[in-house]
């Protein structure tokens, strides 16, 4: 088993939530769980879906049915049973809830600006304010 792929005992618990090939019309699709852990090295990796490696399939077949899995509910669908069972099991704790709110500002410069000419820009602003300052102040 290759790094953030599923075990056998994982993909037991979510199999029954794909589809049966014979079900399917069409061309062949490739194997749900091969998919599936294509989509887990991205998510854990955090690399961009081209550098998936290629023992996942292609890079646009994982992300397609990455999305149509979202679209139809199938994802939201395994995360609330597997609450259940872990509930179920007494392995939650509902008193305890924790939300990421993490972002990072990135700089002007970053967007593209020069960093000269946004400094020559917040000089020209401090000047201007200091001007009005002195303005209002002999009023």
């Amino acid at each position: 088993m290759a790094r953030y792929e599923l075990s056998d005992q994982e993909w037991a618990l979510i199999a029954p939530f794909f589809p049966a090939f014979s079900q399917m019309r069409g061309r062949p699709w490739k194997d749900h769980r091969c998919v599936l852990n294509g989509v887990f090295w991205i998510l854990r990796s955090g690399a961009p879906w081209r550098d998936l490696p290629e023992r996942y399939g292609a890079w646009k077949t994982v992300y397609n049915r990455y999305r149509r899995l979202c679209k139809d509910g199938t994802i939201d669908r395994i995360l609330k049973a597997l609450q259940l069972k872990l509930d179920a099991h007494g392995h939650l704790d509902w008193e305890l809830g924790c939300v990421d709110g993490t972002n990072i500002r990135a700089s002007k410069s970053a967007a593209g600006a020069s960093k000269k000419r946004m400094m020559n820009i917040q000089i020209r602003l401090l000047d201007e304010a200091g001007e009005a300052g002195e303005a209002s102040s002999t009023s």
